[in-house]
């Protein structure tokens, strides 16, 4: 192999990458990241055997095609540290040596055949979605999966694909996200009776390493695994094993529950005050909706007591429920200041549930009221 390219634009590839990369592991060969060239083109891959990663970069002066493994800590610190604007690597005898106007290195240099294949996107069936909603799907409904619990299909984001939509789904079992939004199935791609569990890290890359400016991402789920792909990257994921639960239940079904419109800005800084005095043994805050006010009241022991008053549209009887005020929080840092929801509540026993008017729903289960 002997190529050369710029600098930053193969950090910013490099570094994407490397996350995946295992600081831990009994293959050693895996802390390697691959370099493929050929065609002007340069593939960047890595994985962990769980997750794989292939970016691909292109503008890249290519004079003799190839693949190297360069380790991921050193590699990367001549990226970053280097101030060239272009470097060059060029394999040897003993490794690779990368060059620079101003610098030049000679590192060792695993096998590449040696290193396993990160799959790429082959696939005929697959859906196909809007990179802005997908990102939007994963940021509100990632936060409420679990993350140390034993039930590992909590552990992972639930992706049900059906013919002209895709809903994603996440728990952790006393609270529950779901959004759903327009997709395309082509060549009939589905997710069927398939448990399609994405691990909650793949979808924290799958957010990281796409932008706004890729416009469309496809999604192809597999019996053990998924493939998502933007026009310059490919991710691959083995499912989370287990069943997830019936999610459809948790949503409540009801009628005579009080629906109140709100806005977001306003109760996530009302939450804010009242949570001032609250600990990690007492993170319920009450929520006491009537006459025109939605009162927010905290009281600890050591820490002392919270009221914040807040103007809303319902004046019917008083209605209060106790509330984790993180799982409160985290739906409302998930959208923006000026967006309105709908509150749903029915009585001290029965779950919250927020929604707002473009497919995205929350369950928060309440607490015992202690006071």
């Amino acid at each position: 192999m002997k190529i050369t390219f710029d600098r930053e634009r193969v950090l910013h590839a490099f570094q994407s990458v490397a996350s995946v990369v295992p600081t831990r592991s009994p293959k050693a060969i895996l802390k390697n990241v691959k370099l493929d060239a050929a065609d002007n083109q340069l593939v960047v891959s890595a994985t962990d055997m769980e997750v794989g990663i292939r970016i691909e970069v292109g503008d890249i002066e290519v004079e003799a095609g190839g693949s190297v493994l360069v380790p991921v800590d050193r590699f990367g610190s001549i990226l970053r540290e280097s101030t060239d604007e272009k470097l060059r690597i060029e394999t040897t005898d003993k490794g690779i040596s990368v060059r620079g106007d101003r610098s030049r290195f000679s590192l060792p240099s695993e096998n590449p055949e040696e290193f396993p294949v990160v799959a790429s996107f082959e696939e005929e069936k697959f859906h196909e979605i809007p990179i802005r909603l997908f990102r939007e799907m994963i940021r509100r409904t990632l936060f409420a999966t679990d993350t140390e619990s034993s039930r590992y299909a909590l552990g992972g984001v639930l992706l049900e694909m059906e013919a002209e939509k895709i809903t994603a789904v996440g728990t952790d079992g006393r609270r529950l996200a779901k959004m759903e939004g327009p997709a395309r199935a082509v060549n009939g791609h589905g997710s069927g009776d398939t448990m399609t569990i994405v691990p909650t890290r793949a979808m924290q890359l799958m957010e990281r390493t796409t932008s706004d400016g890729d416009t469309e991402v496809q999604i192809a789920a597999r019996a053990n695994d998924i493939l998502v792909k933007t026009p310059n990257t490919t991710i691959y994921a083995r499912l989370v094993e287990g069943r997830f639960p019936k999610w459809r239940d948790v949503f409540p079904k009801r009628t005579s529950a009080v629906q109140i419109e709100m806005t977001v800005g306003p109760l996530y800084s009302a939450l804010r005050q009242a949570a001032v005095v609250v600990s990690d043994d007492s993170r319920g805050v009450d929520f006491k909706f009537g006459d025109g006010t939605l009162m927010l009241s905290a009281s600890t022991s050591d820490l002392g007591q919270s009221e914040v008053e807040l103007p809303i549209p319902y004046n019917g009887e008083s209605i209060i429920v106790t509330l984790d005020h993180r799982y409160v929080a985290d739906f409302l840092k998930v959208l923006d200041a000026e967006r309105t929801f709908t509150f749903e509540i029915e009585s001290p026993d029965a779950a919250a549930l927020c929604s707002t008017d473009d497919g995205y729903g929350y369950v928060i289960m309440p607490l015992a009221r202690d006071r």
